[in-house]
């Protein structure tokens, strides 16, 4: 059965999942803290104690002094972390908290059906051998996004997204099998994959550099063509493109000699 550490600066809250996690079968022991600072304490403790590995940390993200996320990234460097699913009322943190790894991310208020389908997953990687004592490897192609379908958190690999599309402070995913809207926006994700081979064409379009098939000048107007799509490239990112799509280029024909 799971060994669960929940931690929430706000009592109300701590107590809602307390009682979630206490209604799950698949839940054995419940470690709780208020803050942080707290939450580390109570796990060198047990530690110290000879007690067994905590399997999953259910994590608040705003919080006084040390955050969810500061604490995500302290536990990622123990020698056998544990999961991590945040519990947060703020939609804007999920790009990050999945850099993080995190294996769910759930927001306020919690819903009983979607937070019981946050303890089956964690309940299948722990027993997988996936949990803490052997944390499952970084997905290639930079990690993946969750994206909301009906309720449910599916996760897209970044290496299956041919382009981002802006809507204000949305962004749209565009991979073979469709498109998802996602509540992050688009200059987020140009931070987070420059390092994945995406650049930036103009203020609506972030596109992967190897999806990209033509480069075409008509009238002096510069598009691309991604799959069936033709996107505009603006002035200001012309050069840039261009330059990456030349280094690409020259790498392929090195490779081929």
């Amino acid at each position: 059965m799971l060994r669960v550490l929940a931690v929430d600066d706000e009592e109300p809250a701590l107590s809602e999942l307390l009682y979630l996690l206490d209604q799950d079968p698949r839940v054995g022991s419940v470690l709780p803290a208020l803050e942080a600072t707290e939450a580390l304490r109570t796990l060198s403790r047990a530690v110290e104690g000879g007690a067994d590995a905590v399997d999953v940390v259910f994590l608040d993200i705003n919080m006084p002094g040390l955050n969810g996320l500061e604490l995500a990234r302290l536990l990622g460097g123990f020698a056998a972390p544990p999961l991590i699913v945040f519990v947060t009322a703020h939609e804007d943190f999920a790009v990050r908290a999945f850099d993080l790894k995190a294996v769910d991310y759930l927001l306020k208020p919690l819903r009983k059906e979607r937070f019981a389908e946050a303890v089956r997953r964690v309940a299948e990687l722990t027993h997988a051998g996936q949990g803490p004592r052997a944390q499952p490897a970084a997905p290639p192609g930079g990690g993946q996004v969750p994206v909301e379908l009906g309720g449910v958190t599916r996760f897209v690999p970044v290496a299956d997204i041919a382009y981002a599309e802006a809507h204000g402070d949305y962004a749209r995913l565009h991979t073979r099998r469709g498109s998802h809207l996602v509540r992050v926006p688009l200059s987020t994700l140009e931070e987070q994959w420059r390092t994945n081979g995406f650049v930036r064409i103009h203020r609506s379009h972030l596109v992967a550099v190897d999806r990209i098939e033509e480069l075409r000048l008509d009238g002096g107007n510069l598009t691309v063509r991604v799959g069936d799509r033709i996107l505009p490239v603006s002035r200001r990112n012309a050069r840039e493109l261009r330059d990456l799509l030349a280094r690409r280029a020259t790498g392929t024909a090195a490779r081929a000699r």
